[in-house]
């Protein structure tokens, strides 16, 4: 009696076991069936059901100019900390920070002490050089000289006159100008000062023209070349144009990327050194439609796309590209030279899907884009 439960027992297992393999080989089954029957039912209803209407605008792609943006700043184009050249007392600072100063302008002045009578008696001493050199040419000219006298004299005279020049460039060296105009961004020097030879008098910067510097990658540094007009925008959206002066033969090591300038005139003195610029570089020309934002939607990848509509009704995803942007819309590159921009209804339908457009002019299509987008936020 006991072996007969025990048979029981194990055929009922037996029995169970092989009812839930066949249960979960039916479920697998069904679960892949399904997937297949869902995808056909799906294609099915969106050939039989009735199309979506949806809003579109006809695009034609126009040639747009591409930019490689880089971030930048601005720079002055000179600093140079002006020094004095002689010692002496510094007895005149004619400046102040902040001061704009023009070329040749006084910055400091240093004592005269002896210079000026120094400078006297070397002009007294060319002068009976020069009587003479005027005399030995006289004699000679009688038979009472010789050439060798003549040389003399004549030595005599171009000392005194060397003398004369370096005394007279010495009183000169006593005022300490600007070599270029500018601003004064610091003093460094005080009346009453003594000072030695090379000590800086002021520090000068040159506000004109500007710089405005970047460094591009080395995709990007083929395509540019000197001459090039760069496009800066600022925090305040002030725009500044100027050619590119410069593009850099040597990379950076750590960052592999060159150095550019672009020249800026600054004659009315508004752009200040240090500023933070969005340079835009123009690259190449391309094929670019203009659109609103609001129609973006997202690919697999997290880039930008527009659905359109093609010959046959039915829905098509691009990704795009921006070039350029401007205040009422962006130009993208991408779409089909010629084509129909689904601006209401997007959200509304996918890629294969059939649907009945309904043309609008742009303007039409932006505000009801916008509208959407406000509605939908």
């Amino acid at each position: 009696m006991r072996a007969t439960y025990l048979w029981a027992v194990a055929i009922a297992v037996l029995l169970v076991s092989w009812l839930a393999s066949g249960q979960l080989d039916q479920e697998a089954v069904a679960y892949e069936a399904s997937i297949a029957e869902r995808n056909a039912e799906s294609r099915t209803l969106m050939s039989d059901q009735a199309p979506t209407q949806v809003r579109v605008m006809l695009s034609q792609a126009q040639m747009q100019t591409r930019y490689a943006k880089v971030r930048g700043k601005t720079q002055n184009k000179r600093t140079v900390e002006v020094r004095t050249e002689i010692q002496g007392r510094v007895v005149t600072r004619a400046v102040e920070r902040g001061q704009p100063v023009a070329a040749n302008q006084l910055l400091c002045g240093l004592s005269i002490e002896d210079r000026k009578v120094a400078l006297i008696e070397s002009q007294q001493r060319v002068n009976q050089a020069r009587i003479d050199f005027d005399g030995a040419k006289r004699l000679r000219a009688q038979g009472y000289n010789s050439e060798s006298a003549i040389a003399a004299a004549r030595t005599q005279l171009a000392a005194a006159q060397a003398e004369l020049a370096r005394r007279d460039l010495a009183l000169e060296k006593t005022s300490v100008r600007a070599p270029f105009a500018g601003f004064i961004e610091d003093v460094h020097l005080e009346i009453g000062d003594y000072v030695q030879a090379g000590e800086p008098c002021a520090t000068l910067v040159d506000m004109n023209p500007m710089l405005m510097v970047g460094r591009v990658s080395e995709r990007v540094v083929q395509q540019i070349n000197p001459g090039i007009e760069a496009i800066g925008s600022f925090g305040d959206s002030t725009e500044v144009r100027g050619p590119i002066t410069f593009v850099g033969q040597q990379d950076d090591p750590r960052t592999r990327t060159y150095a550019i300038e672009v020249e800026l005139d600054n004659a009315d003195g508004d752009l200040r050194s240090g500023l933070t610029a969005q340079i835009r570089i123009p690259v190449a020309q391309a094929l670019a439609q203009k659109v609103s934002p609001a129609l973006f939607s997202l690919d697999d990848n997290g880039g930008y796309g527009i659905r359109v509509v093609n010959e046959n009704n039915r829905v098509e995803f691009y990704t795009v590209d921006v070039i350029a942007e401007e205040d009422d819309g962006v130009w993208v590159t991408g779409l089909p030279n010629k084509t129909k921009i689904i601006t209401v209804g997007q959200e509304l339908v996918v890629s294969g899907e059939r649907v009945d457009p309904v043309l609008v002019n742009t303007s039409l299509a932006t505000s009801s884009a916008s509208s959407l987008t406000q509605a939908g936020s």
